[in-house]
């Protein structure tokens, strides 16, 4: 395990082939191995010698506005990553329970209107991005995307919160198997989302925002 300062390159919490067959080994591979790789290391040398080595990754986000492009591409980049292997697992469930899936019900009136508007987020995103469920400090569920490598916990986002699930709709995270068809990609991602960890997440966001 590689590691520098507050940050570490984790390993992947489960086999290359173990998403199959909704997201396939090689892409796994080169998607965690290269890219996700490569951000790791160019964060860790734009941070190299400067107050951020000191700080960590949620402190970095808060300022984002102030530092220099590559940290905010390549932070992102490596937390969006480790944060989207994590709530995924081979055989995922299909539902959520309990208090989460009593707020979502409430947000979104029912599951399957929340996966819709999930999904359509990650369709309809131009480009490059991610598609985000987050938990703002009211206490209420919400979905957005960001461009790029950005994230809800950026002070330079249009909405802010605490994430609790994300889906990459980068291209190099589905094309060698679904090509240009990110829609087929995202009902894919829905068979292997790790409930258990989302709603693991909304707890401890309900305690950080003290609700």
């Amino acid at each position: 395990m590689n590691k520098a300062n507050n940050f570490e390159f984790q390993a992947l919490p489960y086999s290359y082939d173990a998403l199959e067959p909704f997201i396939d080994k090689l892409t796994l591979e080169i998607h965690y191995g290269k890219h996700h790789k490569a951000y790791f290391d160019n964060f860790i040398n734009a941070i190299k010698d400067t107050e951020m080595e000191s700080m960590n990754i949620k402190e970095i986000f808060r300022n984002i506005s102030k530092y220099p492009m590559a940290v905010r591409n390549n932070s992102g980049g490596y937390f969006n990553h480790t944060f989207y292997w994590q709530n995924m697992k081979a055989h995922g469930s299909d539902l959520p329970t309990g208090k989460l899936s009593e707020a979502i019900s409430k947000s979104f009136t029912s599951f399957e209107e929340f996966k819709k508007q999930f999904s359509d987020a990650g369709k309809t995103r131009f480009g490059s991005g991610w598609a985000w469920l987050s938990l703002d400090d009211k206490g209420n569920l919400f979905i957005c995307s960001t461009p790029n490598q950005d994230n809800p916990l950026m002070d330079i986002a249009e909405k802010k919160g605490i994430p609790l699930l994300t889906m990459d709709v980068w291209e190099h995270a589905y094309y060698l198997k679904y090509r240009n068809k990110r829609p087929d990609y995202i009902d894919a991602f829905w068979n292997v989302v790790n409930w258990e960890e989302v709603a693991k997440r909304y707890e401890n966001a309900l305690k950080i925002f003290g609700l």
